[in-house]
This record gives structure tokens, C-alpha cells and sequence, in this order.
């Protein structure tokens, strides 16, 4: 609790008060209380199988939503929504503190389920469930499931804007969108629960549903897993660089950053955009291959121990194209100081002939260099960096890359951090031939 600002208790608090008033029984309303404790009981098992270790991951879009959004559809809003309460309030957290995130959660399910609930019932889906009439029933599970969503979107915008102090605008921006379509899906399942369930087959029926949707579910789950471990893989190799050139730590990171905007700005598929992520924050992993005092040697380098350095792209490429799941970012590793002169290296390519993933990397690793400190240069303000970018392009960079990062950061802006020591009382080190300071913002080490 200790950690949770006084502002975001607030909210909580608040939150919580609404979700005990939505519990509060109607007067006139009937509730069949076995199916209550039939529902919440499944909801919590699912939800302790599947944050148990031998899953060992929680679907996204939450673990059984049809159980839920089937209460919804069969039961009276304050039942329905206290079926989210036993599950959440016993689901297991990896974060503390663990009560107030327990709360927190059972709180947003039940004003979730409550409002799909209400909505259900306003628009006639119990007549409907209640006679089979799935065509007609879906109007109203639609709209129910719109509400739940909304509500959770609402909520989870809500705690970052109050908790994180994230920009309102920001803080609610794709949450929608982004889980509309499972919740849907789980929206479906839940009907299709509802309906079986009132016909003459019995709740035993409307079990069934969940088959298919925990094998869907698991598969998912998976895949997850996977992703998950890619990113180990990735954090690994960019935390070994990091050791090894101490100077340039979180460089990587941010110029994965830097790669996305771009990305997005030229408006790729979100697909492109992560394996961008990628080949930005992977570019510089050749130099595991190059001798440390090369890399952090004080005075310019010779022209052998520059030929050594300038063979990092190709060990980088030779460490990561066994990696399949990072597609074109490997042409990004190897090609990433090319020029569109044809005098970059390692192959010397010349315009189009270099990947358009290693163009965006080229304009996003000189950008950060640029923008950071460096063993060898201090720091140098946005719009200067942005200027010296359009000045090489069309030589140096490709100028559309230029363009889109200059049109990214104008309207998000750009925080750079520093990378190396900043002590005023530090001897400055001599740059090497052709780094930043020269006029060739993409030379660097």
C-alpha cells in the first residue's frame, strides 16, 4: 500500500464503493443462487489453473470472460456481477501489493459484468436467451459485451491516468480496440452458454462451451509463452552489450524506439513495426564480437583497429540469422551503416539496394548518437540532430526515413537520456576519425 500514490488509494476507494452499491440486491428480482455458486466456482477454478505455474501464463484478455458474460446473460446484474468476485479476489498476483491489486480487480469485474448485465436486460436478451432465439440474442449480448468492455477500458485508463500521471488522451488511447475483438469472441461463447443452458439440456450442456475455448485459450496462451521468451533472448544479448560498452548503455533501447516511430509514421502494419523494434534494439549486438579496449579506447582509433570495429554488423548478422522469429530485422543487423552513397560499409550497397529495415535503423542509431553522450562527444540538442540528419539526406540517410523521424518527433517529442558520465571535471577523450563531431552522424563507433 505504501507504494500506491494517496491519489490512486482514492480512486480505488472509489471504485470499490460503486462496485458494493452494483452488488446491493433488487427489490422484485428473483436470483437462482445455486447457478450463482455453479458460476463463480468455475470462474475461480479457471482462474487459479490458469495463473497456476503449469500454465504459466494468463490469457490477455482475461481467463474465462465467457463464465462472466454467461452470468450476465442468465442472471439479475447484482448476481451476475458478484459470479467475478470469488475468482478475483483469490487469483494469484505477481505485483504487490497483492490485496489492493485483488480488489482493484474484483472491483472493475463486478462494475463490468453489472453494467453488461443491465444492458442485456434493457434490450430484452433474457426473453430472447430464455426462448433460443440466437439471431435476436445477439443484439443484445453485442451490446453487453460492448458495455463490459467499455467499462474495463474506462477503469484501466482511469488508474494510469490517476496512478502514472499518463496524459488522460494517452492513457485511454487503443485500449478499446485492442480488446474489443477477444472480449467479443468470449462474448459469443458466453451466449452460447446462456442459451444452452435455459434450453431443455441444462447447465450440463452449457459446460461443454468451455472445451473448445480452453483448447483456444491454451493455444494462445502459448504463443504468448513464446513471445515472452523471444524477448528474454532479446534482453539478453542487448544487457551483454550493455556490460561490454558501458558507454552507450540503453543505446539499444532507444534506438528501437526511435525505429518504431518511424515505422509507424510510414504508416508499416504493427507486425513490422515490432520486428523494427527489434532490429533497432539488436543492431549494435555484433560488437559483442569486437575487443573491449576497441571499444572503449580514449584516442582515435588506427585504421586497422577502425577495420575491426567495422566488421560488427556482420558478426551481429552471423549471431541473430539462426533467430527466425526476427524476419527482416537480421537484414537491419548486417546493413545498418551502409550509406546511400555507396560508401558505407560492410558491402558498400548503394540507394534502394540497402533493406528498408536498415535504412530506418541507419536514421534512428545516428539520431540517438547524436542526441546522447558519448566517450567522445557531448550530447547535441534535437533540432540540431534533426537538422544534421536532413543535411545527409539523400547521400548519407534516405531522406524519407529522415522525414517520417522528423515528423514523429515534432509531434511526440523526444526525451534523450545520457549515456555516459556527465562529470564537468572529466578529462574530454579525443573523438575518433569520422565520428559525430565530424559531419558523419551515422561514423560512429
Amino acid at each position: 500500500m505504501e507504494a500506491v500514490p494517496a491519489r490512486a488509494r482514492a480512486y480505488i476507494a472509489c471504485v470499490v464503493t460503486a462496485a458494493l452499491l452494483c452488488l446491493l440486491p433488487q427489490p422484485g428480482t428473483h436470483t437462482t443462487w445455486w447457478a450463482v455458486v455453479l458460476l463463480a466456482g468455475l470462474y475461480a477454478g479457471c482462474e487459479r489453473v490458469a495463473r497456476s505455474r503449469f500454465v504459466g501464463i494468463s490469457h490477455p484478455a482475461g481467463t474465462f470472460y465467457p463464465v462472466l458474460l454467461a452470468g450476465a446473460f442468465l442472471l439479475p446484474a447484482p448476481a451476475a456481477a458478484l459470479v467475478a468476485v470469488p475468482g478475483a479476489l483469490l487469483s494469484q498476483v505477481g505485483q504487490r501489493p497483492v490485496a489492493l491489486r485483488r480488489v482493484w480487480r474484483a472491483a472493475q469485474l463486478v462494475l463490468g459484468v453489472w453494467a453488461a448485465a443491465r444492458t442485456h436486460r434493457l434490450l430484452g436478451g433474457p426473453e430472447a436467451v430464455a426462448a433460443g432465439d440466437v439471431p435476436y440474442a445477439l443484439g443484445p449480448a453485442g451490446a453487453a459485451v460492448l458495455a463490459f468492455c467499455l467499462v474495463l477500458a474506462l477503469l484501466d485508463g482511469g488508474i494510469l491516468a490517476v496512478a502514472e500521471r499518463v496524459p488522460v488522451r494517452r492513457a485511454w488511447r487503443g485500449l478499446v480496440a485492442r480488446s474489443l475483438a477477444p472480449i467479443a469472441v468470449h462474448g459469443l461463447a458466453g451466449l452460447m452458454m446462456a442459451v444452452l443452458w435455459r434450453s431443455p439440456y441444462g447447465p450440463v450442456a452449457a459446460l461443454l462451451v468451455l472445451l473448445p475455448m480452453c483448447v483456444s485459450w491454451w493455444a494462445f496462451a502459448q504463443y504468448h509463452r513464446e513471445h515472452a521468451a523471444h524477448q528474454a533472448t532479446i534482453r539478453a544479448l542487448v544487457q551483454a552489450v550493455d556490460i561490454k560498452d558501458g558507454y552507450t548503455r540503453g543505446h539499444s533501447e532507444r534506438v528501437g524506439q526511435a525505429s518504431m516511430m518511424i515505422a509507424r509514421e510510414l504508416g508499416m502494419a504493427d507486425e513490422r513495426v515490432e520486428v523494427l523494434r527489434f532490429a533497432g534494439i539488436l543492431h549494435d549486438v555484433g560488437k559483442l564480437g569486437v575487443p573491449t579496449r576497441l571499444l572503449r579506447k580514449d584516442g582515435p582509433l588506427t585504421p586497422e583497429e577502425r577495420r575491426v570495429i567495422e566488421l560488427h554488423p556482420e558478426y551481429g548478422h552471423e549471431m541473430v540469422r539462426g533467430i527466425g522469429f526476427l524476419g527482416e530485422a537480421r537484414a537491419a543487423v548486417l546493413h545498418h551503416h551502409e550509406r546511400l552513397d555507396g560508401s558505407g560499409y560492410p558491402y558498400g550497397l548503394v540507394g534502394r539496394q540497402i533493406p528498408e529495415s536498415a535504412r530506418v535503423v541507419a536514421v534512428a542509431d545516428a539520431f540517438d548518437a547524436m542526441t546522447s553522450t558519448r566517450s567522445y562527444s557531448r550530447a547535441r540538442p534535437v533540432a540540431v540532430a534533426l537538422a544534421e540528419l536532413e543535411r545527409c539526406a539523400g547521400s548519407q540517410f534516405d531522406p524519407v526515413m529522415v522525414a517520417a523521424l522528423v515528423d514523429a518527433v515534432g509531434r511526440t517529442g523526444w526525451h534523450p537520456t545520457v549515456t555516459a558520465d556527465d562529470d564537468e571535471t572529466r578529462p574530454p577523450r579525443v573523438p575518433p576519425p569520422g565520428a559525430h563531431l565530424s559531419g558523419r552522424p551515422g561514423a560512429h563507433r
